[in-house]
């Protein structure tokens, strides 16, 4: 691998944030002078990031990166030990075209009107927790009331999991995704939800039930390639995937909103524009800031820069989405300028399945709380807030509110 334009060392990656509304500064002067740039991981290995639009959005539709994480040389930002059982997740780690048939076997799960027809359960969950944070204390820890609680109590529901188990989730989850706990705290969390959801899926595989896991089972059976191994690994995939990214958008677009006077107003006054706020808050926080990892199966160039088989790719999703040549002003969170091109979500074979999902619940959850409590406002200045640099998908570990 070839070492930065100007000679010296490559940076240190990745590069933390320093306030909930700025990305880290690196990223301008890279989308400037080295948009293809080298950088050593926490790991101590070499690797590329790709900071502009263009050649995130051409990486996430390039078949020769693969994702591959049983490969050997795939990049990892902490070291893990490798299992067989690790070695995919589910879809995140499929290449076409066995993730092209695993995931249409689960995408008719989260169509657009299936996402709608659970939008009644989804504000009767978030109008319980509003019941709940009025009646405790005030102040109160949004992460701990509303924005985990939140999701978690959605996901749980859709996968068939007892809600009783809730906690358990989001701290295995919380120590899987930590960047900062040693790697074997962070192996043994990983392997109590694979134990976990393994016991749960044997368990719906005797006594079905009304939800995606008993369906997929279902279906699976009917056509003769029901695979139960393949059927945790999703369940996994979508448990963990699927509460701690909205979980901590809860927390970052409530922030954006309690701080400014004409978007609280702009929801209240016309909760129709909802979903049009919602689009450029997930543009402009980008929390899975590495929005992709992929390992080059061959020589692929991208953005002038020839990436050789066998190296790593981080594809940047925030720096992207801050890209002056495609979003006018990036960092001005502007509601009007229609951000749907965003790459929040991804691009290509491996967007978000569960991004209507997680769109709706966004949309309930911040016109609920702007209605029910008019008055809810940070308890402290933004930048005393605790900010979750230590983890793979960014946010706040509190946010103290009052009202």
């Amino acid at each position: 691998m070839t070492g930065p334009t100007d000679g010296g060392t490559p940076p240190a990656f990745p590069f933390p944030r320093t306030c909930p509304y700025r990305l880290p500064d690196e990223y301008k002067g890279l989308r400037e002078s080295g948009p293809v740039s080298e950088v050593i991981l926490p790991t101590g290995k070499p690797a590329w990031i790709l900071t502009r639009y263009d050649d995130v959005r051409k990486a996430l539709l390039e078949p020769r990166l693969s994702s591959d994480r049983a490969d050997p040389n795939f990049p990892m930002l902490v070291e893990l030990a490798r299992s067989d059982k690790d070695s995919t997740l589910s879809l995140a780690g499929m290449d076409a075209p066995e993730h092209t048939r695993a995931r249409r076997a689960v995408v008719g799960e989260f169509t657009f009107r299936r996402m709608e027809a659970l939008r009644p359960r989804v504000q009767e969950i978030v109008d319980e927790c509003v019941d709940a944070m009025l009646a405790g204390p005030n102040p109160a820890d949004l992460v701990k009331t509303m924005s985990f609680p939140v999701p978690s109590l959605v996901i749980c529901e859709l996968l068939g999991v007892s809600v009783a188990d809730r906690d358990f989730f989001e701290d295995r989850t919380s120590r899987m995704l930590s960047m900062t706990l040693p790697p074997l705290t962070r192996q043994q969390a990983f392997f109590d939800l694979q134990t976990y959801l393994d016991e749960l899926v044997t368990a719906k595989e005797k006594v079905p039930g009304d939800d995606l896991l008993s369906r997929q089972i279902a279906k699976g059976r009917k056509d003769g390639a029901y695979d139960h191994d393949a059927l945790v690994d999703l369940a996994f995939l979508l448990l963990t995937a699927g509460h701690d990214t909205t979980g901590n958008m809860i927390s970052l677009g409530m922030l954006a909103l309690m701080e400014r006077p004409e978007l609280r107003a702009r929801i209240t006054g016309d909760p129709g524009s909802t979903p049009q706020v919602v689009e450029e808050l997930l543009r402009y926080f980008t929390i899975t800031d590495i929005i992709t990892t992929r390992v080059a199966k061959e020589d692929v160039e991208i953005g002038g820069q020839t990436i050789r088989a066998g190296e790593g790719v981080f594809a940047l999703g925030g720096s992207a989405n801050h890209d002056p040549d495609v979003f006018e002003n990036p960092g001005r969170l502007d509601v009007d300028r229609g951000a749907r091109q965003h790459l929040a979500f991804g691009h290509g074979p491996h967007q978000c399945l569960g991004q209507s999902l997680a769109r709706m619940e966004l949309e309930i959850v911040y016109e609920t709380l702007l209605r029910r409590i008019p008055g809810l406002r940070p308890a402290g200045p933004a930048e005393d807030l605790p900010l979750k640099n230590d983890a793979a998908i960014f946010g706040l570990h509190e946010l103290p509110v009052i009202w």
